[in-house]
């Protein structure tokens, strides 16, 4: 980097963005972030970055804005919507979209973008708020060699690994939907494991310490069950994000005429979860669905 500091939009300062915008500040970059919470963009500003009141502004003057934001519409909104992005970025920056969506869409959000002379980036995220507090995600991009030209010196400070999956936006949404696939499932299954654990009386502290040295173990039980056994539903991830993200690989499935019969179970796991009033809740809160439908008592419950 250069004597002047590389500026750096963030739109979407949530568990995720907050966490990557403050990797960006520990990199050296000039941060400006924008978020509908206030308490947010104050946190920012205590670790030295500045405050934006729009995408717009946070845009003004960037080298690159990452956009950190729940889904395609959201995406959309903060691109071209009023105040948006696109009404200010500088021609020959380039704008990170690291929000889950259908490959069909980014690539519609990349072509009208680039036809502005700005550059596009398909970067979803993986590895949780933690990781991305820690500057070491895994992101999955794809998008014209200039994009990740453009985009790699940011992209460096928020990611433990980079794969650069493509010359076409799209490639990255594609990789992102069949890691929240196998995610979304071994979640269910998680919960599924553990409620039937419990409902044989077994000691389910014990079930999560030998099941995390076998072979039935996954990232996913390892990471989500801690939460089923302290009884601590506070959403690092929430319910309705798998009932959107499987909900996508459903309408891609069904487009492509390809069967997809296991994330179709689990997708009706989470909506059930969320139809009883758990969809903000943590994910793990699959495991209470199941404990409240058969009587099974967990911890907290």
């Amino acid at each position: 980097m250069s004597s002047q500091p590389w500026r750096v939009g963030v739109v979407g300062l949530g568990s995720m963005g907050l966490g990557m915008a403050l990797s960006l500040r520990r990199a050296g970059f000039d941060v400006i972030g924008c978020d509908v919470t206030p308490e947010a963009v104050a946190r920012l500003v205590a670790e030295g970055g500045r405050a934006a009141s729009s995408p717009a502004e946070a845009a003004n003057g960037a080298d690159a804005v990452v956009s950190v934001v729940v889904n395609a519409a959201q995406t959309e909104t903060v691109l071209f919507g009023a105040q948006g992005v696109a009404e200010t970025l500088p021609e020959g920056a380039v704008f990170i979209s690291s929000a889950t969506m259908d490959p069909d869409v980014a690539r519609r959000l990349a072509k009208q973008l680039e036809a502005t002379g700005r550059h596009y980036l398909d970067a979803p995220i993986s590895g949780g708020a933690q990781r991305a507090a820690q500057g070491e995600l895994t992101i999955l991009a794809s998008g014209s060699p200039v994009a990740f030209a453009k985009a790699k010196p940011a992209l460096d400070a928020m990611s433990a690994k980079l794969y650069e999956l493509g010359n076409e936006p799209g490639q990255g949404a594609a990789f992102k939907m069949i890691n929240q696939l196998l995610a979304g499932v071994h979640i269910a299954a998680a919960s599924e494991a553990m409620a039937f654990a419990a409902r044989q009386g077994l000691d389910i502290r014990k079930v999560y310490e030998v099941i995390t040295a076998s072979a039935g173990n996954s990232w996913m039980f390892e990471n989500r069950m801690p939460h089923v056994l302290d009884g601590d539903y506070t959403p690092r991830s929430a319910v309705d994000i798998f009932v959107k993200d499987l909900g996508i690989i459903q309408d891609m499935a069904r487009t492509a005429k390809f069967p997809v019969p296991v994330s179709a179970a689990a997708l009706q796991m989470f909506l059930m979860t969320s139809a009883a009033g758990m969809g903000r809740d943590d994910d793990a809160s699959v495991a209470r669905m199941y404990a409240r439908v058969t009587g099974v008592k967990l911890p907290g419950e």
